[in-house]
């Protein structure tokens, strides 16, 4: 019993840490895609 416990919450914070790349990769994506983020500008 014990061991299926551990199984499930092993796979619970597996579940979460990869929901954070998709949701990471989400805001990187509507970020540039909206356009609201520009260049620097690299005066040299």
């Amino acid at each position: 019993m014990l061991l299926i416990a551990v199984i499930t919450i092993i796979l619970a914070f597996a579940f979460t840490f990869t929901n954070g790349f998709q949701d990471a990769a989400t805001v990187a994506a509507t970020f540039i895609a909206s356009g609201s983020a520009t260049p620097p500008d690299r005066a040299s």
